[in-house]
């Protein structure tokens, strides 16, 4: 089971990304999804991809390097493609990037909800910090140092 990690490079792949199943990413806090917001955070220097597994979209994610860190989120995988191990995957992909670009640390956010996540981050060795952001503290933020 392969993941193919395709960078939008321009606003019709970001829309590709977008309009491929507009519910399936939709729930999570600090982040709308929609087009509008995509394109903002893709302005502000976050790199897209959207995770394809046989050509479809079941997951996005963001990266960028400030500061010798890689910073990393990620949307849910679709609900028909969770449990496959593809989580794992595109945190094998983030850590690729890392050590690519020779970062010291990956600072990854998700949900303070996202309990599946929280797992899944310890599993690969991060550590959660107590910083929050985006309304009310519902985003949590996890690092790992890349040796």
């Amino acid at each position: 089971m392969s993941l193919d990690f395709v960078k939008a490079n321009n606003s019709k792949d970001i829309k590709m990304i977008y309009d491929y199943n507009l519910d399936a990413f939709s729930d999570s806090p600090g982040f709308n999804w929609n087009y509008d917001e995509i394109k903002k955070e893709v302005k502000d220097g976050w790199n897209l991809y959207g995770v394809e597994y046989n050509g479809e979209v079941i997951a996005a994610l963001f990266y960028k390097l400030e500061d010798r860190c890689l910073f990393s989120k990620n949307t849910s995988i679709k609900l028909s493609h969770q449990g496959s191990g593809f989580s794992h995957k595109i945190k094998d992909f983030f850590e690729k990037q890392a050590k690519e670009l020779k970062v010291k640390q990956i600072i990854h956010y998700c949900s303070i909800d996202n309990f599946r996540m929280y797992s899944l981050n310890e599993s690969h060795g991060y550590v959660k910090t107590s910083k929050r952001l985006g309304e009310n503290g519902q985003v949590v933020e996890w690092i790992k140092d890349i040796k």
